[in-house]
């Protein structure tokens, strides 16, 4: 286990969220990234896509947003340093990423974000 402070940690997001190519955030509309401690179903669970991925949107597709949640001591229970939760984290944010342009769990697996 690693633990860093809150803030530390949302550093850690940000970078990782720098590394997303700007051609991909352009296109994301209407996604809140939250973080949390651990998902409610399951402590194992690092990060969590939930909404509808763009492939699947129909004309007019609104309401509330979407919303990744990155799991902050999920991450932390899964790491041995600050370089290895770093990575975890540019990891995790990056899967969550790919679900919301419909990546599946082998897409992601193939191209080393699983």
């Amino acid at each position: 286990m690693y633990e860093v402070s809150d803030e530390r940690f949302e550093e850690m997001v940000d970078d990782a969220f720098d590394q997303v190519p700007q051609k991909f955030l352009d296109n994301m509309r209407n996604v809140v990234v939250l973080i949390d401690d651990y998902n409610p179903d399951s402590r194992h669970i690092l990060g969590l896509y939930s909404g509808t991925a763009l492939p699947n949107r129909v004309f007019g597709h609104g309401g509330l947003p979407d919303s990744i949640t990155i799991y902050k001591s999920a991450l932390q229970d899964h790491c041995h340093s600050e370089e290895q939760l770093a990575e975890q984290v540019r990891v995790t944010v990056l899967h969550e990423v790919g679900h919301y342009f419909g990546l599946d769990e082998d897409d992601l697996h193939r191209l080393g974000y699983a």
